[in-house]
C-alpha cells in the first residue's frame, strides 16, 4: 500500500533560537504559529518547556488547528514539564549512536534502551500524543534502531541527521536497512552539506511518513530542510507523494512566519529569495514576455509569489521588439534601435510596466 501524504512538522520558532544569540518573543512565536497554522502543516514545535514558561504562554495564546509539539529529554521532570506546557505532543528524544550515547549520557546500550522505553511509556501515560526522536540517529547501528523502535510505541519515530552529515546515497542506503515500517517513521535533516532538501525527499521516496521543517531553512547551524523547497520541490517533481496543504498560500503565509519572527533569506534564497523571479537578462525577458516556461521551472504564482521582468542597461533588440509588439507599436529596426537606446540609457532597470510606458512614449 502506497504511503499517504507526508505529514510536515515545522520547527523554526525553536531551532531558530538555536543560534547563537537568537530569541523571540511569546508574541513572535503566536504570531508564526498562527501563520504556520494557516499554511496547514501538521505540527509546529513550539519550544523545549523544561527551559521556561515561554512555551506554556505560546500554547496559552492560540487555538490553532496545527498540533503544538515541545521537545523532551529522557527525563521524567522533561515529560512533566511539557505536559504542564498544554502542547498536544510530547517529543521524546535521546541519542542513540554509540558514540553520542556514550559522551552525552554514559549509558551503554541497554541502558538507554530501558531509558527510552521508561520514558516513552510515561509520556503515553499522560494521554497525550507521543513522538521519538533518535538523536544522531543516521550514525547509529540499523539494527540497534530497529531493536528500539520495535520495543516503544509512539505515533512517529524520527531518526535524526543531527550533525548534518549524510548525503542522499547514504539516507537511501540507510533507510534501506532498516525494517521498521517506514510509514512510522520521521526525518530531521540539518543543511551542513547543503543537501537537507534532498534527502528529505529522499526519505519521503522510502515512503518515510514525517518531515521535520523550517521557513527559509532557519535552524542551528547550516539551518534545517526549508518547507518551501520540500513543498515545491514535491509538487513539480511529482516523484514523491505531496502534502496536504495548499501550496497557493505557501509564499505569503513563509513570508508571514519570517515577518513575525524578525527573520530575513537572502535574495538568492531559493522560493523566498526577492530576486529568485526576478528577471533583466535580454535573452529572458525577450522570451519570458512570450512563454514565462523559458526560463523558469515553475509558475510562482502557483505558490502565491509572482515574477518582475525587469528593462534597461541590459535589454537587446528582442527585448525591444517585443515590448514595441506588446504596446501595438510597429517594431522596426529605427524604432526598436530608439527604445533600446533610452532602456540602456536608464540609471536602473525598471519593471515590465514601466518598460511599456516607455514604449508608448516613443
Amino acid at each position: 500500500m502506497a504511503a499517504a501524504e507526508p505529514v510536515l512538522l515545522d520547527v523554526t520558532c525553536r531551532e531558530g533560537e538555536q543560534r547563537p544569540g537568537a530569541s523571540y518573543t511569546t508574541e513572535q512565536k503566536v504570531a508564526a504559529v498562527r501563520a504556520l497554522s494557516d499554511l496547514g502543516v501538521d505540527y509546529v514545535q513550539v519550544g523545549f518547556p523544561i527551559a521556561g514558561a515561554q512555551t506554556g504562554a505560546v500554547c496559552d495564546a492560540v487555538d490553532v488547528e496545527t498540533k503544538l509539539t515541545g521537545i523532551a529529554r529522557a527525563v521524567s521532570k522533561d515529560v512533566e514539564a511539557a505536559v504542564d506546557a498544554g502542547v498536544d505532543v510530547i517529543d521524546v528524544f535521546a541519542p542513540t549512536s554509540e558514540r553520542q550515547r556514550t559522551e552525552l549520557l554514559g549509558k551503554d546500550a541497554d541502558e538507554l534502551r530501558s531509558l527510552v522505553g521508561e520514558t516513552v511509556d510515561s509520556a503515553t501515560e499522560t494521554g497525550l500524543e507521543v513522538h521519538f526522536t533518535a538523536m544522531d540517529g543516521f550514525r547509529t547501528d540499523p539494527a540497534f534502531l530497529d531493536g528500539l523502535f520495535d520495543s516503544i510505541d509512539a505515533t512517529y519515530l524520527t531518526i535524526a541527521d543531527t550533525v548534518g552529515s549524510k548525503t542522499p546515497f547514504e539516507v537511501s542506503s540507510f533507510l534501506h536497512d532498516l525494517d521498521t515500517d517506514p510509514t512510522r517513521l520521521g526525518v530531521h535533516f540539518h543543511d551542513d552539506l547543503g543537501v537537507a532538501t534532498a534527502n528529505a525527499l529522499t526519505a519521503v521516496a522510502h515512503d518515510v511518513q514525517k518531515v521535520d521543517v523550517s521557513v527559509g531553512g532557519i535552524g542551528e547551524r547550516a539551518g534545517n530542510v526549508p518547507v518551501e523547497e520540500f513543498v515545491v520541490a514535491a509538487e513539480t517533481s511529482r516523484a514523491v507523494n505531496r502534502p496536504a496543504l495548499d501550496p497557493s498560500t505557501l509564499i505569503p503565509r513563509a513570508n508571514d512566519v519570517l515577518t513575525a519572527l524578525g527573520e530575513s533569506v537572502p535574495a538568492e534564497k531559493s522560493v523566498l529569495g526577492s530576486d529568485v523571479f526576478s528577471h533583466e537578462s535580454g535573452l529572458h525577458t525577450a522570451a519570458m514576455l512570450d512563454d514565462p516556461a523559458t526560463f523558469e521551472p515553475f509558475d510562482p504564482a502557483a505558490f502565491g509569489g509572482s515574477r518582475t521582468l525587469y528593462f534597461g542597461p541590459q535589454s537587446g533588440t528582442g527585448a525591444a521588439r517585443r515590448l514595441l509588439e506588446r504596446v501595438g507599436d510597429d517594431p522596426d529596426e529605427t524604432r526598436v534601435a530608439a527604445l533600446v537606446e533610452t532602456l540602456r540609457s536608464l540609471d536602473e532597470p525598471v519593471p515590465t510596466d514601466e518598460a511599456l510606458d516607455i514604449a508608448r512614449r516613443l
